[in-house]
């Protein structure tokens, strides 16, 4: 925040503070729900300067929020960027593991924790925001966390074997290279550390032991990006743990080498920190609820355990009820109704002694996008002579807040406008607030002091989500498909662009040119047990093998490659010759011209929520200018689920719909459109434009008044399933269609879809990019976007394969509600979806549960949804409807029952469920215990684990196709050519034909060789790892100049 928004903003909150009480000091605090909690926490923070204030909250929910309030409230009164001080208010959240499984925590937990505790023990946290079963576990001495610290300048002395001691005591793992959190790497004179919470990883350089730099650099590219003067290193997990062989039956359970003996509350300096406690009786349920879990978990763990040593008790890894009580003694005690005293009350002071302040607060309403009632609410506070302010959560939001307000008569002024604060307007400050609240001044305060504070949220008038910024790691996705050679194993078939198929065998090195320089080649078999060194230097010849059968290996010296090669390019032609008729056709049409954005259309994008990716940004550019060319639009937008491809149709929607257009939005399911016409009724709620929708979840009389009002033109948007496709569904004037997942569709609708590409602007969109769909994209034919930049915390979904198990369902429902979050259970067989209802029922008795599946009426099915939507059911058990669409952020826990009887693309679909947020998401799939995996099975399996990276669904649908083969993805009739010659070579072959055919010239494929006699060999002291050392060389061969 600037400074200027600080000092009227400052002022307000600070006459709101002292007329209210909340500035003196208390010992307890009633009438306060939970962003009034976070109000009073900021001004006893600001009060208490350079103290601790410990905040203990009731579950890891609750945690996310006020973190939030309170950095929002503390950086208005301190008058910092809400960046300085998210950096001093930070969460501690509970470990959410079994800890007699062996598991880790998830990265972003256990760094979270790390992160609290080595800043308790330096005294340099302003706020610890710490839910109840958080504080239990006990904990190594604060001396040990120190011991794994340390800050690193240029110039200092310190070996580079003593900070990769130090790195691997603070919990980061050994790897080459470092491209995700929590990992280091050592290659002689350089350490790389990726710490939990940085965008990028850290590069040390060293001149025998003394620091000669530090920089941040791509590990995407291995450059560097930025040059730093100092960077501390703190630890990733706050200890290790259970040991790491620990097995899975729990039979050799050991703790790590620290012992433990110190809890949370040790790590708090008395004298220089505070403990404020909110809603104690929920703390208690959650601290007892919490002791109950692990005492079961041990419980199981005995019974799991054969011939094994004893394991720790739960009161050997957590604190008690008494003691967790005994250290609450003396907190402020924070409460929104006064429900009497809990055992944590009873251990504080003496009630006669306590402080206390009643406060007068209601919650605001909440709108759902009303604007006018809102207005009326606004103008009755101003007429009260009530303050009103409104929390935007971005600049454009705040912008666009002060435009409407003024064009219902109301003043608003943004807090950059004004350094004073303005009675009778509206102050529209930037930043987020989980909820609004009337604030009632106390009898005390001074005479003419405003009755009331009113703060709106802007989840209070828009009802949307907070949503994080985008701007994460790019990864390097589409590249799966033109190998990079970063998968390749020992074993696997490779293809060589002159000889054919071989096998490869390894990197071999040879001396050459009389001994004097050592080389390294990779070394390929072929046919009777023929051997072939390539030198790295021309890497660029060689291709992974993709296809679905396991073809011969080709003869060296023979012909049979060429053969393969010219029966491949003499079946494509047929088919590349169709698809330049498909080509040539939309070329030939002109289409509509749309007009370059307007006013309303920039007001329109100023008003979404968080920032864009860069990604984003480049395919709305992309598709602007498709629309604003008189060619129809053919373009296949890709990116991994939760990327953010709505946001860049809803502004293709939008742009349509200004110049006169309609829009139609066709979606593979019912639930889907549903999704759909929420997510744009929340979009457009400010904008004059009229959504509805054709699907199950519409009765005849509502899908008839729909389609006259879009056969009249009063519907501007309709979204709808196949049902759109119908010959009864007639525009006025349809400007563009959206087609999502259109691989799901079937053959007569991608028929319908393929008459409409030839007369308007199509947009099609895939989170799984299925070969099918992007066979005319790699080769030119058809535009293609691609989203690979994650937004900003999103993390990586944990994957657990594990054999069907009632205890493993139970703890995963559990840990998720513990959490306050919810949990989809798929199980694909209708017939016995409600005795699996049943069991779940039993396991988990206090979760309510709803049940979806598409043989259900649609207005029960719609009810299902709609509840699980709301948060008014905890688990959603359904069959595979929910494969696509279903945006909930809350839903973070995915259990997917019999998971090998399913496609490795649905696989990766289903879990792209969940892992919408910044809270840590799970996936298990559960596997049957007693039947054998088939090979393709496992794979799969093994696949969904391996690629559990952010945006790999590049590399999902390349495996895909090698697992399934071609012919099963691109069509039957080429399946015997692609097998022959694998996917690569076949698309390169392609991309040739249709050159040829198109009459452009063709580059000759001259290869020169020039032996400068050099060492061209990486030395595998600097990377180790031979598949990094081939992607380098494979990019080295690639150089065009």
């Amino acid at each position: 925040m600037s400074t200027a928004p600080s000092l009227a903003l400052r002022s307000l909150l600070t006459g709101v503070l002292r007329d209210t009480g909340l500035y003196s000091p208390r010992q307890r605090i009633s009438g306060a729900p939970p962003p009034v909690r976070a109000l009073a926490v900021a001004a006893a923070s600001k009060r208490l300067n350079d103290h601790t204030i410990l905040l203990v909250v009731p579950s890891d929910a609750d945690v996310e929020h006020t973190v939030g309030d309170v950095s929002f409230f503390l950086s208005l009164l301190e008058g910092s960027a809400a960046t300085v001080v998210e950096r001093q208010v930070l969460p501690f959240p509970s470990r959410q593991v079994d800890p007699y499984r062996g598991f880790q925590p998830h990265l972003k937990i256990a760094s979270a924790r790390a992160r609290v505790l080595h800043a308790l023990a330096t005294n340099s946290a302003r706020v610890v925001v710490a839910s109840a079963a958080a504080l239990l576990p006990k904990l190594p001495a604060p001396a040990s966390m120190l011991l794994s610290s340390c800050e690193i300048k240029p110039g200092i002395d310190i070996d580079p074997h003593v900070l990769a001691n130090t790195l691997a005591l603070g919990g980061y793992e050994p790897a080459d290279p470092v491209d995700a959190h929590g990992e280091f790497g050592r290659r002689g004179g350089i350490l790389d550390v990726f710490p939990a919470g940085e965008e990028l990883p850290i590069r040390i350089e060293f001149i025998g032991d003394t620091v000669e730099s530090i920089r941040r650099f791509d590990p995407g590219t291995q450059r560097s990006v930025e040059t730093l003067d100092r960077f501390g290193i703190v630890p990733v997990r706050e200890y290790r743990g259970l040991a790491p062989n620990v097995a899975d039956d729990g039979s050799s359970a050991t703790f790590g080498a620290s012992p433990l003996t110190a809890t949370v509350f040790q790590f708090l300096r008395t004298r220089d920190s505070q403990i404020w406690l909110c809603e104690p009786t929920d703390v208690e349920n959650h601290v007892r609820k919490a002791w109950e879990t692990t005492a079961a978990q041990f419980g199981d763990a005995v019974e799991r355990a054969r011939a094994a040593g004893p394991l720790p008790a739960p009161a050997d890894l957590l604190m008690t009820e008494e003691e967790v009580a005994s250290a609450l003694a003396g907190a402020v005690m924070l409460e929104e109704l006064a429900l009497g005293d809990s055992a944590f009350t009873e251990a504080t002071a003496d009630k006669q002694l306590l402080r206390q302040l009643a406060l007068s607060v209601q919650p605001t309403a909440t709108f759902h996008g009303r604007i006018p009632d809102w207005i009326n609410d606004v103008k009755a506070a101003q007429a009260n002579g009530d303050h009103v302010i409104f929390v935007a959560g971005s600049h454009g939001r705040a912008e666009r807040t002060v435009e409407l307000l003024a064009d219902y008569g109301v003043r608003g002024l943004t807090a950059a406008d004004t350094g004073d604060v303005v009675r009778g307007a509206v102050l529209v400050a930037e930043g987020w607030l989980s909820k609004g609240f009337h604030l009632r001044r106390s009898d005390s305060a001074e005479a003419g002091a405003p009755q009331k504070f009113v703060v709106y949220a802007e989840t209070d008038v828009f009802d949307e989500e907070r949503r994080k910024s985008g701007g994460g790691k790019k990864r390097s996705a589409s590249a799966a498909f033109l190998s990079d050679l970063r998968d390749l194993k020992v074993g696997d078939l490779i293809v060589h662009v002159d000889h054919g198929i071989g096998q490869f065998v390894g990197l071999k090195q040879i001396s050459i040119a009389g001994g004097d320089i050592v080389q390294e080649f990779l070394e390929l078999k072929y046919h009777a047990d023929a051997k072939l060194f390539v030198p790295v230097e021309r890497l660029d010849l060689i291709q992974k093998y993709a296809g679905g059968s396991k073809p011969p290996l080709d003869r060296l010296g023979g012909t049979t490659w060429e053969k393969a090669k010219t029966k491949v390019k003499k079946a494509m032609r047929d088919m590349a010759e169709e698809l330049l008729r498909l080509y040539a056709a939309r070329k030939a049409v002109t289409g509509h011209a749309f007009s370059a954005d307007t006013h309303w259309q920039e007001e329109f994008e100023d008003a979404f929520e968080f920032d864009l990716t860069p990604d984003q940004v480049t395919a709305i550019a992309d598709v602007k200018r498709d629309m604003e060319s008189p060619t129809p639009m053919d373009r296949l937008l890709c990116g991994d689920v939760g990327y953010g491809k709505t946001e860049v149709s809803m502004r293709a929607a939008f742009k349509a719909v200004m110049d006169g257009k309609q829009v139609a939005f066709l979606a593979p399911t019912t639930v889907l459109a549903a999704q759909h016409l929420k997510t744009l009724r929340d979009r457009f709620a400010a904008f004059p434009a009229n959504i509805d929708m054709v699907s199950r979840f519409r009765t005849r009389q509502e899908i008839a008044e729909a389609l006259d009002a879009l056969a009249a033109g009063r519907l501007d948007v309709i979204v709808g399933t196949h049902r759109l496709l119908s010959k009864d569904v007639n525009f006025k004037d349809l400007g563009l269609l959206v087609v999502d997942e259109e691989q799901r569709f079937g053959v007569a609708h991608k028929e319908r879809i393929k008459q409409l590409r030839k007369k308007v602007d199509v947009l099609t969109m895939t989170a799984t990019p299925i070969p099918r769909t992007l066979n005319m994209s790699l080769i030119g034919i058809r535009d293609m976007s691609v989203i690979e930049t994650p937004p900003k915390d999103r993390l990586a979904i944990q994957t657990n394969v594990v054999k069907f198990d009632s205890a493993v369902i139970v703890r995963a429902i559990r840990a998720e509600m513990e959490r306050g979050g919810q949990v989809f259970f798929v199980h694909n067989r209708v017939e016995s979806i409600y005795s699996m209802g049943n069991l779940i029922q039993r396991l988990a008795p206090d979760a309510r549960l709803v049940i979806g599946h598409g043989q259900m009426a649609e207005d029960a099915l719609e009810r299902a949804m709609l509840d699980f939507m709301s948060h008014k059911a905890d688990v959603l058990l359904a069959t595979t409807i929910v494969e696509n669409g279903l945006d909930i952020p809350n839903a973070n826990t995915i259990i997917v029952n019999r998971a090998d009887r399913y496609g490795l693309a649905q696989l990766y679909q289903l879990r792209g469920r969940v892992g919408r947020s910044d809270r840590p998401a799970y996936a298990y799939l559960l596997i049957p215990p007693e039947e054998a995996l088939s090979p393709v099975a496992r794979r799969r399996l093994s696949a969904m684990k391996e690629f559990s990276e952010l945006g790999s669904g590049f590399r999902v649908a390349a495996l895909d196709l090698e697992i399934r083969g071609a012919g099963s993805l691109l069509g039957g009739e080429q399946s015997g050519t692609i097998d022959a010659v694998g996917f690569e070579m076949y698309m390169k072959l392609l991309e040739g034909t249709i050159k040829e055919l198109k009459g452009d010239d063709l580059e000759d494929d001259l290869r020169a060789t020039v032996n400068l006699k050099v060492d061209f060999r990486l030395d595998e002291a600097y990377v180790p790892d031979m598949n990094q050392r081939l992607m380098i060389y494979r990019r080295m061969a690639g150089a065009r100049s």
